[in-house]
């Protein structure tokens, strides 16, 4: 795969490989060039930008790496180890299906979002994050004057006193951050190839696998819902290096709410869940014989009044 179809991601690292920082330094280039292998790499074009999907590997394993490059060749780059891409492409199958329900925007929609004119996007359609040891990602689904897209932004936790910032201040880079948008339009085909990238290179992934975990499992439940009133609550079952879990998502029109329940956890939370049942159904028809009494002793007491 040539240098251009890959993001311009090895350029940054093979630019550093002179010799004219002495003996030491181009021995350690040496050392380090062969580390990072480039397994695959896809491009998408999605509306007037490009978007790379690269697979790569290094001694901690393995990991993808996406850059998007902008119509005038500006780049942001994300990177996801195989468990996190794995959970980020579950993610996006979610974003996907509520922006399949949103339906066409409205001026007000727009100017409500866009805070009145095209500076920028303020209220998230929807929002998701992942929080994975030092690194941190946020889905947000945005509308502006030019339509909707998903911002995706990673930041990373350095960790305190690590280099330096920006202006040689101390402790100023203690946190960094990326971030891509990616046109509405093109959540399907981006998760698509995704997906296609982690069936092909993170099936054998020890960090997918999760050491015999989740990778014990060659199957999982699909995913259901559930109405009710207004509200729709998804069960979707997933695994990580963790495990197995299932998030259960609680979504109205104006807000998400998840929470992650590990597999180890399910009969208990069953147990739970089935114990109340039982009891509220005791409460509601001790409450129901207390309404029937109530009413019988008034309509005894109505009779009483009559025959006086």
């Amino acid at each position: 795969m040539a240098d251009g179809d890959s993001g311009s991601e090895r350029g940054g690292s093979s630019g550093g490989g002179g010799g004219g920082g002495g003996g030491g330094g181009g021995f350690q280039h040496y050392q380090r060039e062969p580390e990072t292998q480039e397994l695959a790499s896809k491009r998408l074009d999605i509306q007037n930008k490009r978007f790379y999907l690269d697979v790569k590997q290094n001694a901690k394993g393995r990991f993808i790496k996406i850059a998007e490059v902008g119509a005038g060749g500006s780049k942001s780059r994300l990177t996801l180890s195989m468990s996190v891409a794995a959970e980020f492409r579950d993610y996006l199958g979610d974003f996907i299906e509520h922006y399949a329900q949103l339906g066409p925007s409205t001026p007000e929609q727009i100017a409500q979002s866009s805070g009145g004119d095209d500076s920028g996007p303020r209220r998230a359609l929807k929002s998701e994050f992942l929080v994975r040891e030092n690194r941190k990602y946020y889905l947000d689904l945005k509308e502006n004057q030019r339509g909707r897209f998903l911002r995706i932004r990673q930041t990373v936790n350095r960790g305190p006193g690590f280099g330096v910032g920006v202006g040689g201040i101390p402790g100023a880079g203690l946190q960094a951050g990326q971030t891509i948008a990616l046109p509405a339009q093109g959540l399907i085909e981006f998760r698509d190839a995704l997906a296609k990238l982690i069936d092909d290179y993170g099936g054998d992934d020890e960090e997918l696998a999760g050491g015999g975990g989740a990778g014990a499992y060659s199957e999982l439940p699909e995913g259901t819902s559930i109405m009710v009133d207004s509200k729709r609550f998804f069960f979707d079952v997933g695994s990580n290096k963790y495990g197995v879990f299932l998030r259960v998502s609680e979504v109205k029109p104006s807000y998400r709410n998840s929470i992650t329940i590990p597999f180890k956890a399910w009969s208990k939370f069953g147990g739970a869940f089935s114990r109340y049942a039982e009891e509220m159904k005791e409460i509601q028809e001790r409450h129901r014989d207390k309404m029937y009494e109530r009413r019988a002793g008034e309509e005894s007491e109505g009779d009483d009044v009559d025959d006086d």
